[in-house]
């Protein structure tokens, strides 16, 4: 048994070993605890502890910001699960399909964006020489500030 499997088999991971295993810092950790993420307990010496089934736990927050899921619907969606546990295959199964809508509506509007962007910015101003959709008196302003045009389908 390797230094790291032996590790993993004891209950009683540092912060260290934690954030060596898991590819984020020791403050990532310290932030996800804060945010309520994942959670941790100190030793006689004061020291933070983590159990083993912290490193599937950090591994679910780092696909989920991959994905772009922001960190407030990670806890959200975590919290659903009972007693905190740490997600299962068939947990993750049914997290991912929370915010595979999500997703899909990002996605939606990233091929928007991409598909205008070359001809207009979409901020309805009246700044622009040959803006293809003219906002006079800024008519636009009226509905909403910053990039009204690109928010509509």
């Amino acid at each position: 048994m390797s230094g790291s499997e032996k590790k993993l088999v004891d209950a009683n991971l540092s912060v260290g070993f934690v954030a060596k295993r898991s590819g984020v810092k020791v403050s990532t950790l310290h932030f996800y605890e804060t945010k309520g993420l994942i959670r941790s307990w100190r030793n006689n010496g004061n020291q933070r502890r983590y159990k083993p089934d912290v490193l599937r736990r950090i591994a679910v927050i780092k696909a989920a910001q991959a994905m772009g899921i922001t960190l407030e619907d990670i806890k959200h969606t975590l919290s659903t699960l009972p007693e905190q546990r740490t997600p299962t295959k068939q947990d993750w199964a049914e997290l991912s399909k929370r915010w595979q809508t999500q997703l899909d509506e990002k996605i939606h509007y990233m091929q928007r964006l991409r598909d205008r962007v070359n001809g207009c910015i979409g901020c309805g101003c009246l700044s622009m020489a040959k803006c293809p959709i003219y906002n006079k008196e800024d008519h636009l302003g009226e509905e909403h500030s910053g990039a009204v045009l690109l928010e509509r389908d």
